[in-house]
Parts: C-alpha cells; structure tokens; sequence
C-alpha cells in the first residue's frame, strides 16, 4: 500500500478521511474582501484547503487580442475575450497572498497554490506553502514540473487533456527530481463537465498504474461524481468555490455555493465511513434489530396434544421463536402443554 502523505499535518491516504480543496481561482472578483469572505465561508463549510493560482497575465501569454489567442468558440464561458484579458480579470493579485493564506491558517485550513511559471514557485517558496498543485494545462511543461519538484514539497497534479504517455512523462519527470509525495487527481477539463465525460472508473487504474494517491478535480455540478469517486479509491477532492454564482465570475458558473460545498464535505466523509471493511455476520449494533426478524409463532389458543397447522401457526415478526427453515419440520408435530396464541415456538413446546 502506498504510504500516507502529511500536507501540513493533514494526512493523505487510503485510511483517512477525504481531503477537500476549495479552489478560489478568479472568484475573488478582484475584491480582496471577497477574497477574504471566501475563505471564512470555505472554513463554515469544513473544508480543509484552500487553493490560489500564482500568475499574472504577462506569465501565462501576449497581449494580443486576434487568432487563437481569442476566445470565439460560442461553446465557451469565455467568449469573445483575449486570453491576456481572461487571465488579467481572473489573477489573484500577489500582494493578497499572505493575507490570504494568514485567514486560512487562522481558521485552521491549509493554504497553498498553482504557480504558473518560475518566478511564483520561488515567490510561493518565501510564503513555505505547504505543498504544490500543478494544473491539467501545466502538467506537459516540464521545465515548470522539475523547478516544482525540486522544493520536495507535495505535489498533487490534475491529469485533464492528457495522453497516457505524457501523463509518464510528466511523472517521471517529478520523481526524477526529487517528488517523493505525489498525489494525482482524476480531470476533465471542460468547464463545467459533465458526469457522462467524467470516467472516475479510471482512478483505482490511475493509482495502480502509477503507485500513487489519487483524487478528483470535480468540474461537474452538484456532488454526486464526487461522492462516487470516494468508493473508487480517491482520497482527494478539489472543487471551485463561490459566495454566490449569481454575481457572476470567471468560474462562478461551474462553482459551489456554501451550502452545496458543505454537502459535499459532509456526503464524501460519509461515503468514506460507509466503505468500511469486508466483514459478513451480525455486527454488535445489529443485535438490538434480530428481534424485527422472522420467526414461528403460534398464532390460535392450542390445547396440549394438538397439531401445529399452518393455520395456528405462522411465520411472523418478532424473531423471539424457531427461525423459519424449521416450519416445515414442526407441522405435524403435537404440541406437549397448553399455549396461548401469540408464543413464540421452541422446541421445548413439540412433542
């Protein structure tokens, strides 16, 4: 079995409770109030980290606003924008990092981030964030990857639009320089997915493939894919998160509001208490319920030498008397004293 990985004091792993991740991204609005009331919400809700994305616009593209770096699919949350507009509107301004990550720790979550390039690992370096999340758009660039490992930090890594074999590579790349802790998260990366493109059958492959921990970065609605994947072996679950989607966003379309974002703490813990342990036979708590099974009873006054019939006799709730496979053995038999209608049948009373 893969051995637990501890990002703060916080372990991951088979036997541990989900990890749950709010991803803050642009929701922020470019209000560092907003900013800071997602973080106290994300607390309310029992959610264990919160994540940021470290860039600028300038880090992740030019500033051209033609061609394919503009956005006119009709499809997309984003049309009719530059990329260098879209990054520009959804950074989290560097300067709000420590205050954010300052009110997570004061609420008892983790904070940490995605850097974008060389410059935020070494700027999320000065902050000691206690791990790295690498992006499914960054996972192919590799230069990126080995400046990431090389902090020895944890790393959790999302696997959307990804061949198998780049998908190796980029692992291989990790752990060639120095990632001894990587968790890998299940993604589509469609915005939002849907949960017939989702294919969370793929996660215990994953962690088998590639002798790691896994999870899912959910971009569908609502919590079921989620929940689901808890029985699939993920251990970590990032989701984006919002005050309100009606006040709009980059992401507030595929985020959480509050109270959907505590079901999903609540129902994916659930879930993970519900996988237990193969086990067969009457648990202790169990006990108390044999009585609501079925057993025989005599149900007709009888005197003593009387025959047992499937008239005075039946097989009934309370579970106080012989069990069922014995009806067919005790009709015909006599019973040895008089009884009333309503005892539960033994076989102290035949014969």
């Amino acid at each position: 079995m893969t051995k637990d990985i501890f990002i703060g004091e916080i372990p991951i792993g088979a036997n541990h409770s989900p990890f749950i991740i709010a991803e803050l991204s642009g929701n922020h609005n470019q209000s560092l109030e907003r900013a800071l009331a997602l973080v106290d919400t994300a607390a309310e809700t029992g959610a264990h980290a919160i994540k940021l994305q470290t860039y600028t616009a300038d880090t992740l593209t030019i500033d051209v606003s033609e061609g394919e770096f503009f956005i006119s699919d009709p499809n997309s949350l984003w049309e009719g924008k530059s990329l260098y507009n879209l990054y520009k509107e959804a950074y989290t301004p560097w300067e709000w990092h420590k205050e954010i990550m300052e009110r997570a720790n004061k609420h008892g979550m983790l904070c940490f981030s995605t850097p974008f390039d060389d410059s935020a690992v070494d700027f999320l370096e000065e902050l000691n964030v206690p791990a790295y999340k690498i992006a499914s758009f960054e996972n192919n660039h590799l230069p990126l990857l080995k400046k990431i490992a090389q902090t020895g930090k944890p790393i959790i890594m999302s696997t959307g639009i990804s061949t198998l074999e780049s998908l190796e590579e980029s692992v291989k790349t990790l752990k060639e320089n120095g990632c001894e802790e990587l968790i890998l998260l299940k993604c589509t990366s469609t915005y939002p997915a849907t949960p017939d493109n989702t294919n969370i059958s793929t996660i215990p492959h994953m962690a088998q493939l590639f002798d790691c921990h896994v999870g899912l970065s959910d971009h569908t609605l609502g919590v079921g894919v989620s929940v689901a994947s808890i029985a699939l072996g993920a251990r970590v679950i990032e989701k984006h998160f919002t005050l309100d989607r009606s006040e709009g966003g980059v992401d507030a379309a595929f985020s959480m509001e509050p109270a959907e974002f505590k079901s999903l703490v609540d129902e994916t813990e659930r879930a993970f208490q519900g996988l237990g342990k193969v086990t067969y036979g009457i648990l202790e708590k169990e006990k108390k319920s044999l009585t609501f099974k079925r057993s025989i009873y005599v149900v007709e006054d009888m005197k003593a030498g009387e025959v047992l019939t499937e008239e005075n006799t039946r097989i009934i709730r309370p579970g106080l008397g012989l069990a069922p496979k014995y009806f067919d053995t005790v009709l015909g038999k006599r019973v040895n004293r008089d009884v009333k209608r309503g005892t539960a049948l033994t076989f102290d009373l035949i014969g």
